[in-house]
């Protein structure tokens, strides 16, 4: 379970990094530049934590499954960017994806 709750760390700092990311200016503003940095370090590092628990290919399909949702939600509602149906269809198959690896692959099984 723990490797769970550093893996849901690994998320957010991925998430707030992401976020960041655009307001870096192609990292022309040093502020959100380091924030994404730290966080995305931050990110890899707690992410270390969760594979010693979980195997690197569930690990990853969750982060990035989980990533793609919640900063595509952040995109749209703090960057006002448009999520059409077809990328929101996509983005269902994504997660629909690591939902079926997480309740029926043996592959998450130690």
């Amino acid at each position: 379970m723990k490797h769970y709750l550093f893996l849901a760390a690994a998320i957010i700092f991925e998430v707030i990094g992401t976020s960041f990311l655009k307001k870096t200016e192609q990292f022309t503003k040093l502020v959100p530049s380091l924030i994404f940095v730290i966080a995305l370090a931050s990110s890899f590092y707690m992410l270390t934590f969760a594979l010693k628990g979980i195997p690197i290919g569930i690990a990853y399909a969750i982060w990035s499954a989980v990533g793609i949702v919640v900063i595509s939600l952040v995109g749209y509602l703090v960057y006002k960017e448009p999520l059409d149906l077809p990328a929101i269809l996509g983005i269902g198959c994504i997660v629909a994806g690591v939902v079926i690896i997480n309740l029926f692959s043996k592959a998450n099984v130690h």
